[in-house]
């Protein structure tokens, strides 16, 4: 059981029919100055639609590697979760006449930079299996391979690699298949890249109490501090307000108040503890 997802280009409509498709990945650039005119409303229109997606570039393989990943990274402002692909094939006019060392050295250069200016994000490889058998030989995708085969029922690719995407139609458009078990799962895959926050970084239980009993924080302290004045109330009565008060007046609600705000806190540290579990297994898994 998998989930479903088209590519598109300027071929297709601005608004592509999404019923029933997880994800897209949108052409974005090929070359060093070529853009899609379509891009920017595919990719809209799949985050509308709750589609994961991801951005391609098609490579012009007699150019410089780093003037092109440049090129195609500069035209979006990528955010987590955006997958990046290159498109590494070499049919056309502007790559048949390009060495298959060259076109080798290309694709292997090309995900290692791309990777070093994006490292949050999952970046990988698209080519069809006579590329991968015939053309390639170190078996270097980066962080993923999306391989196609036309002809071949979906999920069946016919390779030995490990891959994440079969695209095993181009029929009325390209058709795409992931073995992943739902949307949420390849959502979830995709912002696994992202790192996981240094200890400092994660809130305190007291930072998750205040932000909980007070908007922005500010009255939740300040409740904190009205606990802590009862509690200073109860225990010197001569030194506050310069009244006499009687210790047994206030020392239930005081101990009501700090046992409800201890139990409180005891709870959102369990919360945050799970969190740090859950983080911590995704950094192991990642590190895998």
């Amino acid at each position: 059981m998998g989930i479903w997802g088209q590519d598109w280009s300027s071929y297709q409509s601005s608004t592509p029919d999404t019923a029933g498709l997880s994800f897209a990945f949108v052409k974005i650039t090929e070359g060093e100055s070529y853009v899609s005119p379509t891009w920017v409303a595919q990719r809209d229109h799949a985050k509308a639609n709750g589609l994961v997606w991801g951005g391609y570039h098609y490579p012009h393989m007699a150019n410089g590697v780093e003037s092109e990943a440049n090129y195609f990274l500069d035209q979006v402002t990528w955010k987590p979760g955006d997958i990046v692909v290159l498109d590494w094939e070499g049919y056309d006019s502007a790559n048949q006449n390009v060495s298959k060392p060259k076109q080798l050295a290309y694709k292997d250069s090309w995900l290692r930079y791309v990777k070093s200016k994006l490292p949050h994000n999952p970046v990988g490889l698209y080519c069809n299996t006579e590329y991968w058998l015939n053309v390639d030989t170190s078996s270097y995708y980066q962080d993923f391979l999306w391989i196609a085969t036309a002809g071949r029922a979906a999920g069946n690719p016919g390779i030995k690699a490990p891959w994440l995407f079969h695209q095993y139609s181009s029929s009325p458009v390209d058709k795409d298949y992931c073995h992943l078990s739902s949307t949420a799962a390849l959502r979830s895959w995709a912002l696994s890249f992202q790192p996981t926050p240094p200890e400092d970084d994660l809130p305190t239980p007291l930072d998750v109490w205040a932000y909980k009993h007070g908007g922005a924080g500010e009255d939740a302290w300040a409740q904190l501090n009205d606990i802590h004045k009862a509690v200073v109330s109860a225990s010197i009565p001569s030194l506050v307000d310069g009244a006499d008060r009687s210790l047994g007046q206030h020392t239930s609600a005081t101990n009501k108040a700090v046992f409800d705000a201890r139990s409180e806190i005891a709870a959102v540290k369990a919360e945050l503890d799970q969190i740090k579990s859950t983080l911590a297994a995704i950094a192991r898994k990642v590190g895998a």
